[in-house]
């Protein structure tokens, strides 16, 4: 079943008692024009970005829901994950959501889906991206054995992961 972005953002909201997300691309660039506005070297209104972020995730933070993100990366880094890495302490971390960095040559022994995803309570929603980065669709899977999986697949990368904190791009 296709999910609209906005979907996406109801279901978050209205977590209950997780939302992981597993990240497996180094660029999602496509047309994200902050992105594109560091890359020029122009500063982007960050705190306005945050803030729309921090109204989605904030209430289930607030209701004790465990929200995780794992990065799965390749070093050295691009461009975009470097950017990325220099918002998520304001975007994620301020908020409460937790994120750790596997660098990608550690997770070559590890079952993962073909696609990122998001693990919101007991459904998963995968994402489909373009070549740049852009998202071209949003899955919804309930099956139990999806997301069985999915769940194993982000907690052997959280396992392995090294801790925003402590994590420096190479």
């Amino acid at each position: 079943m296709t999910l609209a972005h906005e979907a996406l953002l109801d279901l978050l909201q209205a977590t209950r008692r997780s939302a992981l997300r597993l990240e497996m691309r180094d660029t999602y660039a496509g047309t994200d024009p902050d992105f594109a506005a560091w890359q020029r070297g122009q500063p982007f209104d960050s705190l306005a970005e945050d803030a729309k972020w921090h109204a989605v995730i904030g209430p289930p933070i607030h209701r004790g829901a465990d929200v995780r993100r794992a990065r799965v990366v390749s070093e050295p880094v691009t461009d975009y994950i470097r950017w990325e890495y220099g918002i998520t302490a304001s975007a994620s971390i301020a908020i409460g959501e937790r994120v750790r960095w596997l660098p990608r040559k550690q997770a070559s022994n590890l079952a993962l889906p073909g696609n990122d995803f998001w693990l919101i309570d007991s459904q998963v929603i995968f994402l489909h991206f373009s070549g740049d980065g852009a998202v071209t669709n949003r899955e919804l899977a309930a099956e139990p054995s999806v997301v069985k999986f999915c769940n194993a697949a982000f907690e052997a990368v959280w396992e392995r992961g090294v801790d925003h904190a402590d994590y420096r791009p190479t």
